[in-house]
């Protein structure tokens, strides 16, 4: 079975920092893309940071320069930096990739790991 997991979520000060974790487990034999999403209460879910495999990343206007996405490709995890936390990043963080299993390829999300910064 092949699933996303996150961690590394909780209450934070503003002006704080936090880590996010993802691990991509099960029989994955490649991955495109691991990336981090989030969605706030009443609002759409939207992209956080996307790394491609062995391409670029891209971040959302709102984060860059305060976020960083990472990659440890050998134990197939990404990971989310977060500084300098603002009462409008409070969100639930979903970890989100493109996984090949099986002999198949399909999109999978995490379960969402929430994130609350007080002001």
């Amino acid at each position: 079975q092949v699933q996303l997991v996150e961690s590394g979520g909780g209450l934070v000060q503003a002006g704080g920092s936090l880590r996010l974790s993802c691990a991509a487990s099960g029989p994955i034999f490649s991955i495109s893309y691991m990336a981090w999403y989030r969605q706030a209460p009443g609002k759409q879910r939207e992209l956080v940071a996307r790394s491609i495999t062995g391409s670029s990343t891209k971040y959302a206007d709102s984060v860059k320069g305060r976020f960083t996405i990472s990659r440890d490709n050998a134990k197939n995890m990404v990971y989310l930096q977060m500084n300098s936390l603002k009462p409008e990043d409070t969100a639930v963080y979903y970890c989100n990739a493109g996984l090949g299993y099986s002999g198949t390829y399909a999109d999978h999300w995490g379960q969402g790991t929430q994130v609350t910064v007080s002001s």
